[in-house]
């Protein structure tokens, strides 16, 4: 069943993408900050899980980016009769990237609370068989040199549960 990862990194897609999703959560974390966040555009939301170094070259990136992926996920056969019934591991890597330091952890940290919103507000059943319990992890890693001199990363994980024939 290799097409669970595609089915369930679309469905998390859908709701970035959406109007309410990134754009809206944007606006109202900067709003609640009181400073401004800059936009992600469609193309800043890559559907892979790729290293920074190797984004860099291939890609014409521009921060902060998200790259959304579908990490694992297993068939646990919870459910007699269906061709699927287990769990998947969706990642979001949040990528900010500044010409300072200072500063460029509490920004990524603005993008991740942005994410998480969007997932707290899309807790439930998200369509074809995949359902969302609200359950998330996020890990921050160091600062390091990349991007417009510095970059950071955040990984977001969160499961869902897939039931599908």
């Amino acid at each position: 069943m290799a097409n669970v990862g595609t089915l369930v990194t679309n469905a998390l897609l859908q709701f970035l993408q959406s109007p309410g999703g990134l754009s809206q959560n944007l606006g109202d974390v900067a709003q609640l900050q009181g400073i401004t966040l800059s936009s992600i555009e469609p193309r800043q939301v890559i559907a892979q899980s790729v290293a920074q170094s190797l984004v860099e070259r291939a890609l014409d990136l521009k921060y902060p980016a998200l790259l959304v992926y579908c990490d694992k996920f297993s068939n646990d056969l919870r459910e007699k009769f269906r061709t699927f019934s287990g769990k998947a591991t969706l990642v979001i890597e949040v990528r900010v990237s500044h010409d300072r330091i200072d500063n460029l952890e509490n920004l990524l940290q603005m993008y991740v609370d942005v994410v998480t919103r969007i997932l707290d507000q899309n807790r439930g059943d998200w369509g074809n068989g995949v359902f969302y319990t609200g359950g998330y992890q996020a890990s921050f890693g160091p600062i390091e040199r990349g991007g417009r001199n510095f970059i950071q990363t955040a990984k977001v994980t969160l499961e869902v549960a897939i039931s599908i024939d």
